[in-house]
């Protein structure tokens, strides 16, 4: 069982618009949704799901709106998250801010895409691409009578238009990877761990058929090339664009798919491992900032870096270090001279964490790599795969008590 009704509110509560799927719970069950939000809020037990006797209330808050779908029990509650969450995706598509205004401005575009975006509880068609195919900005329904359902919606590949064409074929790949690092004040590792992304650009024509190779640690050892020439990542959590064929990555690890048009994640994946700071000299950490926490009452700053600037912001309580650009190998200092006339204010505030941005092009932490990226189409044109590797600091932080 999924959805039964789907609100969106404004930010007091009141109903903008919403959809009854399935019939079975009260629209007006709508009503004590706010007086439990605040109700919650009040006791410090705010939570995504709220219950009022038999109903269940799953909701998200974005920008000044609050959605909200309605349910009976035993409902696949992650199943209604991801539904709430790909419909902010679709209207912000459609109408670049989503908020109260662009609710108002657009009813008619926002109930055909809301009966389109799921059937009797069911998530339906949420691809934006395929939706923009048949509703588009100013509204137009389809005509009775010379209705004509876009093949997207019934093909086998319903991610991709049949007759796409470009000149030039091209395929663009950014394999990128956040570090997210958790260190105590004692300098043990609290958190250590790489998310990644590989997100692609296709243009190609056809309806080519890709197959991407990685140096996965799985498929090494089913195809006999583990050893020590031959580094390889093993991946935890992978996730993939519904255009992947599972069947053939769960049989042999063959990433095969034929892609949507454009811009889109291919995947995602998780690594639970050391992250070491140090990375060779050839890489540069671009953009550096470090962020260290001050006492609210600190006056008189003085700075002496290395390298880079130190900049006091106290409208924040922080000094911003900068660099901008940091070699591998290579150790850099910054000496801070502040006055602090109450030593009881720093203990009254404690210490936060300090805090560290980067982003090092050409590199991964993971050593992850692209080996081959083939691409097959009927017509038999030639592409180019053009890789890119980025590491970015993610949530980094290291704790001073």
């Amino acid at each position: 069982m999924s959805a039964s009704a789907v609100f969106i509110l404004d930010v007091k509560g009141k109903p903008l618009i919403s959809r009854n799927y399935k019939g079975d719970v009260a629209m007006s069950e709508i009503e004590h949704f706010m007086p439990l939000l605040m109700q919650r809020e009040e006791e410090g037990a705010l939570a995504p799901l709220m219950s009022h006797g038999r109903v269940h209330f799953l909701w998200i808050k974005y920008s000044n709106l609050y959605l909200v779908a309605t349910t009976l029990k035993n409902a696949n509650a992650s199943l209604v998250y991801s539904f709430l969450y790909k419909t902010v995706e679709v209207f912000s598509e459609y109408f670049k801010e989503l908020e109260e205004e662009s609710i108002r401005d657009n009813f008619v575009i926002v109930y055909e895409l809301l009966d389109e975006l799921m059937d009797f509880g069911f998530p339906q068609t949420t691809d934006s691409k395929i939706l923009q195919e048949y509703i588009t900005q100013q509204g137009n329904k389809l005509e009775t009578g010379k209705s004509r359902v876009p093949p997207t919606v019934t093909n086998a590949v319903s991610w991709r238009s049949e007759g796409i064409k470009y000149k030039k074929n091209e395929v663009f790949i950014d394999v990128i990877e956040s570090v997210n690092l958790l260190v105590n004040a004692n300098g043990s590792v609290l958190l250590s761990e790489i998310v990644g992304t590989i997100k692609l650009k296709v243009f190609l024509s056809g309806m080519p058929e890709l197959r991407l190779g990685l140096n996965d640690r799985v498929l090494f050892e089913l195809t006999g090339l583990s050893g020590s020439k031959n580094k390889s990542v093993e991946l935890e959590d992978v996730k993939f664009h519904q255009c992947v064929r599972l069947s053939r990555f769960d049989n042999d690890r063959t990433i095969s798919f034929i892609p949507p048009d454009g811009d889109f994640e291919l995947m995602s994946y998780r690594l639970s491992t050391q992250a070491k700071g140090q990375f060779k000299k050839q890489s540069v950490a671009n953009s550096v900032e470090i962020s260290v926490p001050v006492p609210s009452d600190a006056d008189s700053p003085r700075f002496k870096t290395s390298v880079g600037s130190a900049k006091y912001m106290p409208e924040k309580n922080v000094v911003i270090w900068s660099i901008k650009s940091f070699p591998g190998g290579k150790e850099y200092l910054m000496r801070a001279h502040f006055g602090l006339p109450s030593v009881e204010k720093e203990e009254v505030e404690g210490r936060p964490p300090i805090g560290v941005k980067f982003e090092i092009p050409y590199f991964t932490v993971s050593g992850i790599q692209v080996r081959y990226m083939k691409i097959i189409e009927k017509s038999g044109y030639q592409a180019l795969p053009w890789v890119r590797y980025i590491t970015q600091s993610g949530d980094y932080q290291l704790r001073t008590s």
